[in-house]
């Protein structure tokens, strides 16, 4: 039986060496050293030793389990390595090759638009508010001397929602409510408030049911109309230009007295009259007024003591008219086309 042994260890040694794979040598382990091997068979047979025999041959088997269990161990790191080797061979990168360009996005024309308006008013000391989507007819329209049957009401067709709650038409309620809730200890309100309003109106080249409005707030002491000339002056040569005057036209909105509506120079011929400006050398491009004493007073701010201004402009006209876009649709449409023709300055030329 010792030589039976001996045998079967030369033999299994053997094939643990000349295997390929995983799987061969697992099938090697299972031959040799399963319950239904050849090790289990000799030791099933002891027990018709003698015993004087029963050390040797004991001894002996657990010595070719071990040698065999060694061998497999070794074999089995041996061909672990060499598919790991393989491995990374067939996955290897060449980091020296130029990457693979992935395409990133930018942000819209319009919120440019509106973030480089923002930026600007923010640089001036302005700070942004807002307000809901959904206002109350109150805010939307009381508050700002427009009471029930107030004809400029008709200039504004809105989308109801209950009798007392619409969509807004304009960003004007949240200068309403921050007037109603301003405490003049903390300073004078100094505001811009963009957002979305909603009008019914029919969809076409310059006009839409959805736009956006960007509308400024100054109240405090002493606010005069050279205030609001100097602020329209700088937005205008901010966004178009520093060689651009501005023209202020006499116009009626219920909530400032006076009004003024704020004409620039062309941007495209110089103010000598061009298609831009239809030959007149001049573009509307806001509405704007001193607060009317009656607005502020409903706000529960003394108009006697205290002034302010308001302007209110279209960042979709701006954006048309700095960039030529002649279909207000295109803001809208998202079309690839047309928003890759304008990548945000801080993205770079791509």
């Amino acid at each position: 039986m010792l030589k039976q042994l001996e045998t079967l260890e030369k033999e299994a040694i053997q094939e643990i060496e000349q295997a390929e794979s995983l799987k061969v040598l697992n099938d090697l382990r299972v031959k040799y050293l399963g319950k239904k091997g050849p090790m289990t068979e000799i030791m099933k047979q002891m027990g018709k030793l003698s015993n004087e025999e029963k050390p040797l041959v004991g001894a002996k088997a657990n010595e070719v389990r071990t040698e065999i269990s060694t061998k497999i161990k070794y074999k089995q790191e041996g061909l672990e390595e060499a598919a790991l080797m393989k491995q990374l061979e067939s996955e290897s990168i060449d980091v020296t090759l130029p990457g693979t360009k992935i395409p990133t996005g930018t942000t819209h024309l319009l919120t440019q638009v509106i973030d480089e308006l923002t930026d600007m008013f923010v640089g001036m000391g302005y700070r942004i508010a807002e307000g809901p989507e959904v206002e109350l007819d109150y805010y939307n329209f009381e508050a700002l001397n427009l009471p029930k049957g107030h004809p400029a009401r008709d200039m504004q067709d809105s989308f109801y929602i209950t009798e007392n709650t619409l969509l807004r038409t304009q960003t004007s309620p949240v200068q309403a409510r921050t007037m109603e809730n301003h405490d003049f200890k903390n300073g004078p309100i100094k505001i811009i408030c963009p957002g979305k309003v909603y009008r019914r109106d029919n969809d076409d080249a310059t006009h839409s049911h959805q736009f956006t409005q960007i509308e400024g707030l100054v109240v405090g002491e002493n606010i005069t109309f050279a205030d609001l000339k100097g602020t329209l002056t700088v937005l205008a040569k901010h966004m178009f230009g520093e060689d651009r005057e501005i023209r202020l036209r006499p116009s009626f909105f219920p909530f400032t007295e006076p009004s003024v509506e704020m004409d620039i120079s062309c941007f495209a011929c110089g103010g000598e009259g061009c298609r831009t400006c239809k030959g007149t050398g001049w573009i509307e491009i806001l509405g704007s007024g001193l607060v009317h004493p009656r607005v502020l007073e409903m706000s529960g701010i003394d108009s006697s003591k205290y002034s302010g201004f308001a302007f209110g402009l279209g960042p979709e006209r701006v954006a048309m008219l700095k960039y030529g876009v002649d279909d207000i649709r295109h803001l809208y449409t998202n079309d690839l086309r047309f928003s890759k023709q304008f990548i945000a300055k801080e993205m770079g030329e791509r």
